[in-house]
């Protein structure tokens, strides 16, 4: 038996180490030829393995997003060009690759959750010019930001940021229009959607974001920059199948001009965009991708890659709803006094917000001097007499401020005017400011934005922001409850008509803003419109404005819209001349614990239910296309539900105004079936 002889076992032994050396050495040259391959490449991929980003180096950088192996972005192009110490500088070359997956989660105060998920894969690719590439992979999407390492300030020449699309999709393109004083980037990022394919877009015209694309099987793209401090906003422009990035040059001039003397509108900008800080970040550049339209309801994209809050002590903070004068035009009746800007008017609003558990009311534009808001004040108004006679009711006032009052027409100041018209009026017993009308977000107004939400923290104000849309801001400093840039309840105001009906499809803005306005952070639409009207007899009308839908869809948008401050802007002889309305709306919170996309189609309708506590709030909304719709009630936990309902009234059709109240039990293995009219909507409050 010479396999039991030893020189034959050593043969064996022999020969076995160099089968396992051979295939060591085969697998070597492999891994060596697929590095060799693939060099200058890396990919990341989120939690799920969905989405994967892949970094291209070879020549510059490039991003490229895919889905599932469905093509998102096209390899894009990503550079920055700076001026240091008279050299002009570029992203440089990437040398050294980190790789790892984060899994995380944070706790919120005041948003639409009490929780945030935050898990994404992570590449950090670091440069020759002392950049730090960041790229994240979540399972709804992708984002990038440069880091810089330099230990200089700097000038940042121009930054490229692009997103290539593999076709000519349909897109929902938000323009700049209506500039203040002609200012190409003076604007008060207030759009209603383009729907046009990528090749389409004007190509002299700035957008902002977020955008939607639409990829094929019903997929969607939605573009935004997020995380944005000490640096401008992005605006994209179209070219060919792509949307590339254009910022406002820094600003070196500016005059008082604009909308009846409103704005800071810069006069003169330099060649360059912003001055870069030592170690600064630059934002993110993000797209959020999507199988299912309804999930962008319930995206965290913005919330994720927000600063972190930078208030310690929150105890003070108090969201809530306010009644609003400027929409309704302080259109009282039934009084024994003049309405209007006066002492009088704004005692019956407080105690309207009294007697419905509102929490505040809102001074709008008058009570202050045109250039001041220490001098020439509105002597028909008593702000102590108000202020006290709110606290004795339980009632905040919340004042209006233009942008350029509050800074003293300068964005770089030291803050001594700020400062000292927050303490000035936090002491009188103020509660905040509505600033309106910063129609601008180049690096001073976005700084600013930051010195004044600080300043307004130390004070303990909140702050309502106009004339731009949230930009991160918001996490950093949650005592800012609300932005406008959106086509909100005041342009009904103004509304032409066109034909049989309204110039602009009000019902399928209301449809559409959710998914991507909304996608970025609250917003101050100013919803609660009581008198309603169906296309054929709406017309705009400025002292006595009515709402394009149902009376339900505008209750409805107390719970599908978000903001931490939201209003109640018609009048309270029209919210008491419809009481049981009014009573719903104010059971309605403005911050959420739990929130539940539950089926939507961009432009088309949503649903959405959110959880305050063990109480339930269910919501859906449609353009003006009659629908029956679904809603599962899994979510809703165990037992017997009572369940208050608003919808459409059988004669919404004929008569906006008409509704149907009604109560019903529910349990979750229910499904309800619901109908909305055209324009229409449909709400719910669920207790045990």
């Amino acid at each position: 038996m010479s396999g039991c002889h030893p020189g034959n076992a050593l043969f064996r032994q022999l020969k076995c180490k160099y089968l396992i050396m051979k295939k060591i050495l085969v697998l070597l040259v492999f891994v060596l030829a697929s590095l060799k391959m693939s060099a200058g490449v890396y990919e990341v991929c989120s939690p799920n393995g969905k989405v994967k980003v892949v970094m291209n180096t070879d020549e510059g950088v490039r991003w490229a997003v895919s889905y599932m192996e469905t093509p998102v972005l096209l390899p894009s192009a990503i550079d920055i060009s700076l001026q240091q110490n008279g050299k002009t500088l570029s992203l440089g070359k990437v040398g050294k690759v980190a790789k790892k997956m984060v899994k995380s989660s944070f706790s919120t105060s005041f948003y639409k959750k009490a929780t945030v998920e935050d898990a994404y894969g992570q590449l950090l690719m670091y440069t020759n010019q002392k950049w730090t590439i960041e790229v994240r992979a979540y399972d709804d999407g992708a984002a990038y930001r440069l880091i810089s390492g330099a230990t200089k300030s700097s000038l940042v020449m121009s930054e490229t940021a692009e997103f290539r699309f593999a076709d000519d999709y349909l897109s929902f393109v938000p323009y700049v229009n209506d500039n203040r004083a002609g200012e190409r980037y003076c604007y008060s990022f207030e759009s209603y959607y383009d729907e046009q394919p990528l090749s389409a877009m004007f190509s002299d015209s700035l957008a902002i974001t977020p955008l939607a694309v639409c990829l094929p099987d019903g997929m969607k793209a939605i573009v935004m920059d997020a995380g944005v401090e000490n640096y401008p906003g992005m605006f994209v422009k179209g070219e060919k199948n792509a949307l590339v990035a254009e910022f406002a040059p820094y600003p070196l001039d500016q005059e008082v001009s604009g909308f009846d003397r409103l704005n800071l509108v810069p006069t003169k900008r330099a060649d360059y965009i912003a001055k870069l800080n030592p170690r600064q970040s630059l934002p993110w550049r993000a797209v959020v991708i999507t199988e299912r339209d309804a999930d962008i309801l319930n995206c965290d994209m913005a919330q994720r890659l927000a600063p972190e809050c930078r208030i310690s002590d929150l105890s003070w903070i108090r969201p809530g709803k306010v009644a609003w004068d400027w929409w309704n035009n302080c259109n009282l009746t039934g009084v024994d006094f003049q309405s209007g800007m006066n002492t009088d008017t704004y005692l019956y609003y407080i105690d309207f917000a009294a007697k419905n558990k509102i929490e505040y009311i809102i001074i709008d534009e008058g009570w202050s001097g045109k250039e001041s808001l220490l001098e020439d004040l509105n002597a028909d108004i008593d702000l102590p007499r108000l202020i006290a006679y709110g606290q004795k009711k339980g009632v905040g006032v919340i004042l209006w401020s233009s942008w350029r009052n509050l800074i003293g027409n300068d964005p770089l100041s030291d803050m001594t005017v700020t400062d000292r018209v927050m303490k000035h009026y936090a002491d009188m017993g103020i509660k905040g400011f509505k600033v309106d009308f910063f129609d601008r977000d180049d690096q001073q107004a976005i700084a600013s934005a930051y010195q004044v939400a600080a300043s307004a923290a130390k004070h303990h104000l909140y702050l309502d922001y106009h004339g731009l849309k949230p930009f991160g801001i918001q996490r950093a400093y949650p005592n800012i409850f609300n932005f406008e840039g959106v086509k909100g309840l005041e342009n009904s105001k103004w509304e032409p008509r066109e034909g049989d009906g309204p110039l602009h499809n009000q019902p399928r803005y209301d449809v559409t803003a959710p998914y991507l306005r909304m996608l970025a952070g609250p917003m101050d639409y100013t919803p609660g419109a009581m008198t309603n009207a169906m296309r054929d007899n709406f017309f705009g009308n400025n002292n006595h404005p009515m709402s394009q839908g149902t009376r339900v869809h505008q209750m409805a948008m107390y719970v599908t819209f978000e903001a931490q401050l939201q209003m109640l802007a018609d009048s309270p002889t029209k919210y008491m001349q419809n009481q049981e309305c009014t009573d719903f709306i104010a059971r309605i919170p403005t911050t959420f614990d739990e929130t539940v996309a539950i089926d939507g189609q961009l432009g088309e309708y949503t649903v959405v239910a959110r959880r305050k506590g063990s109480t339930w709030y269910l919501a859906a909304m449609t353009d003006w296309t009659e629908r029956d719709i679904n809603i599962p009630l899994g979510f809703i936990g165990e037992g017997t539900w009572q369940m208050e309902i608003f919808a459409d009234g059988v004669n919404a059709l004929k008569d906006g105004t008409d509704y149907r109240h009604s109560r019903q039990q529910a349990k979750k293995e229910d499904c309800l079936h619901i109908h909305l009219s055209s324009g229409g909507g449909w709400v719910a409050i669920l207790n045990r």
